[in-house]
């Protein structure tokens, strides 16, 4: 290393000089260090360059300017400028260390060991190597952040690669560093690489969405100074010294929103969002009182995250205001300090703590966390096993579920056990019929929490039906459901849809077969369809109401029967409860086959059935093209949800006793929870599965003769 003599007098170069003046912080001694550094890095990596065709120090050095605006300590800084030598060069780690010292060499060493980690998607990730990397993370958090400042100057410098390394390595930026800089409260360097791999992985939608967030914001400027004018005057008027700053929603931000909440663009840019910064926390609450008495607050939209911090150590009061302009008002209101530790997390006001020194929030935090990884590796063989625990903390927008063979699925939040079973396999899915969460029998509809062991229970004879579409998330379930109903109902759909359309027809005066084949063939033409078949399929579904076909065929014959306005009908369509895939039934009422019901049409879903006392049928009259005069058949078909209200005295073994009137009159329970519960008595809410109204009558019979049972009664009555 005699060729990088720290007292030869080269000029240095002017990216060196720029890092020079970003180390100001640092005493001239330490300073000297750095620059030492750089003289052997840049002899160990002479001749090498970089894609860009720049000379490779660049690199490092730039990874170090980062580290440096984050105001890190000289070891970590000389450490990032020599982060690739013990890979990439002759340099030894036993000269490192004699040159900088032992920590340097460790940290140089950690930031190497994760250079040698690839990963191809979240689900594949080399699980030892992750495992290795949390670890040197648990021993020095230095690590991380010097390879999280490496990552974002590769992001920054992306577009020298070609089209499959930008890919791979944009994914690799969202699946895995984005979220652990989020998970160590580091919003600043989080944003900033969510959306370099926005860029990287999608650029024709990082484009455009980009545009028109620009686009947005100059139509708003002046609404924007408004409102920011506004909200100073109120705090100054209240004696509360605070800094108003608009925020701007990023390209990623808006895009995984219009993603994960089904959002237009419009909907989420359609909000105004400020950021008050004030002295003290004190402060922070009187600056809540003064913005709530200049905008009004949306009720529930308040959080305290100062008092309850983030997991991460962020802070912040949230509140949502509604603005002057019709559109809600986002205000975050905190100190300069958590602002700091909000953008920085575990790097804010870095002067590198030991365990006994000070720390801020975020780094307390994420001392906690890494510790209680170690712990956690130190009891877990499995790497895998480990490294799964760890995602449920940095992804928590996932949950982590077992199979019975130890197997471990990635889900979104709020999925269910119907969507477990078809991220299994498509036909566990299709045979479906109820769950074993960590051994308890539990309705498919059930949402799954991270950690659960899930076992699904399927039956030959199961099949999916439109009710399931309700209960699922993912869009693997969703779409393998549709397929499945599509081709199962295309018959009923069809048969059903003719009825309907005949009934609407025949108050009009005619019928089917009284409209032209030629009229028939020009309507289905301008409707874009193929066959007859689908016109009707369509009506059953509720894509097309049947009284707008029927009038628009009787206008396009030329021939006014009676009136385009389908006179009320006293035939009612009759059904079976078979028709699957054409009818569901609701929810709020469980029409059971005896009760009195009524159709309405519901688009994609077809024919929702409510019994004719449902609460909610007042609202539905509101939309009478949308209902269907039906009736249930003398040949029904199948078992009928039901919900039975009991209450019981309350004493050992009563849930039992009634479990057993319940099985013993044919009726499958499907859920059972507590309403209400005291010493005395409880309320209990049975969800089963009955065959009519009359066998429900029979059950809520055997049920009062337990002698257990004050009241037993249908549930809603």
């Amino acid at each position: 290393m005699a060729a990088a003599d720290p007292s030869e007098a080269a000029v240095l170069p002017d990216y060196v000089l720029a890092l020079k003046d970003r180390l100001t912080y640092l005493p001239a001694d330490q300073v000297e260090r750095v620059v030492r550094a750089y003289r052997i890095g840049a002899v160990a990596h002479a001749g090498q360059a970089r894609k860009s065709g720049e000379p490779y120090i660049t690199h490092p050095i730039a990874v170090a300017g980062i580290l440096a605006e984050l105001g890190l300590d000289a070891e970590t800084i000389i450490a990032a400028i020599l982060h690739d030598t013990l890979e990439d060069t002759q340099l030894s780690r036993a000269e490192l260390a004699g040159e900088f010292g032992e920590t340097v060499a460790e940290l140089v060493d950690g930031v190497t060991k994760l250079d040698k980690m690839r990963f191809s998607n979240r689900q594949e990730a080399d699980a030892e190597s992750f495992r290795k990397m949390l670890l040197a993370m648990a021993r020095d958090i230095r690590v991380i952040l010097s390879k999280l400042a490496d990552r974002l100057h590769n992001m920054r410098t992306l577009g020298a690669k070609d089209t499959s390394s930008r890919r791979r390595i944009a994914r690799e930026t969202l699946e895995i560093y984005a979220p652990i800089a989020q998970r160590l409260g580091m919003n600043k360097f989080k944003a900033e690489l969510q959306d370099l791999g926005f860029r990287g992985l999608y650029p024709d939608r990082y484009r455009v969405i980009s545009e028109r967030i620009r686009a947005a914001l100059g139509n708003r400027r002046e609404a924007m100074g408004k409102i920011e004018t506004a909200l100073t005057q109120r705090l100054a008027s209240e004696h509360v010294v605070a800094r108003v700053v608009g925020r701007i929603k990023s390209p990623w931000s808006i895009y995984s929103k219009m993603h994960s909440e089904h959002k237009t663009f419009a909907q989420l840019m359609d909000v105004y969002g400020f950021r008050v910064v004030v002295d003290s926390a004190m402060q922070c609450y009187m600056a809540l009182g003064a913005v709530h008495t200049l905008y009004k607050p949306v009720d529930r939209r308040f959080k305290d995250f100062i008092a309850i911090p983030k997991a991460n150590g962020y802070q912040s009061l949230h509140t949502v205001l509604l603005g002057p302009f019709g559109a809600p008002i986002e205000v975050q209101i905190r100190t300069a300090e958590m602002d700091s530790v909000a953008e920085r997390g575990v790097a804010a006001h870095w002067a590198y703590k030991t365990d006994s020194g000070p720390a801020n929030s975020a780094q307390a935090r994420a001392r906690e966390w890494l510790s209680s990884l170690a712990d956690s590796q130190a009891n877990t063989v499995s790497s895998s096993e480990f490294i799964e625990n760890v995602k449920i903390d940095l992804f928590p927008d996932e949950v982590y579920l077992f199979t019975p063979r130890g197997d471990i699925l990635s889900m979104p939040r709020n999925a269910t056990a119907l969507d477990f079973a078809y991220a299994v396999h498509t036909d566990v899915g299709h045979h479906a019929v109820a769950a074993r969460v960590d051994k308890k029998l539990v309705p498919l509809r059930t949402r799954l929490e991270s950690g659960q062991l899930v076992e699904i229970i399927t039956a030959p004879s199961a099949v999916p039906n439109p009710a399931w579409l309700e209960s699922v998330v993912t869009g693997k379930a969703r779409t393998a459901i549709r397929q499945f109903l599509k081709h199962l109902q295309h018959e009923d759909a069809v048969d059903f849809g003719h009825r309907m359309l005949d009934r609407a027809l025949d108050a009009l005066g005619t019928s089917l077969d009284g409209i032209a084949p030629a009229v028939l063939d020009r309507f289905l033409a301008e409707a874009k369809l193929h066959r007859l078949e689908e016109l009707l399929a369509d009506i059953a579904l509720g894509n097309r109401m049947p009284d707008l076909v029927a009038a628009q065929l009787v206008a396009a014959r030329g021939k006014r029967s009676r009136a385009l306005t389908p006179a009320p009908s006293s035939e009612k369509i009759r059904i079976t409860g078979a028709e699957r895939g054409v009818l569901s039934f609701a929810n709020c009422c469980h029409p059971l086959p005896g009760d009195d019901i009524v159709g309405y049409l519901s688009s994609g879903k077809g024919i929702v059935v409510h019994r004719e006392e449902c609460p909610n049928v007042a609202e539905l009259r509101k939309s009478p093209e949308r209902k269907v005069s039906i009736e249930w058949d003398r040949d029904v078909q199948g078992d009928y949800r039901a919900e039975l209200r009991i209450e019981v005295i309350n004493r050992p073994g009563v849930l039992a006793t009634v479990a057993a009137a319940i099985a013993d009159a044919d009726s499958n329970i499907e859920n059972v929870e507590y309403v209400e519960r005291d010493a005395a008595a409880a309320t209990l809410l049975f969800t089963m599965e009955v065959k009519s109204r009359r066998h429900l009558a029979e059950v809520i019979r055997r049920v009062r003769r337990t002698g257990v049972v004050s009241g037993a009664h249908r549930y809603p009555l």
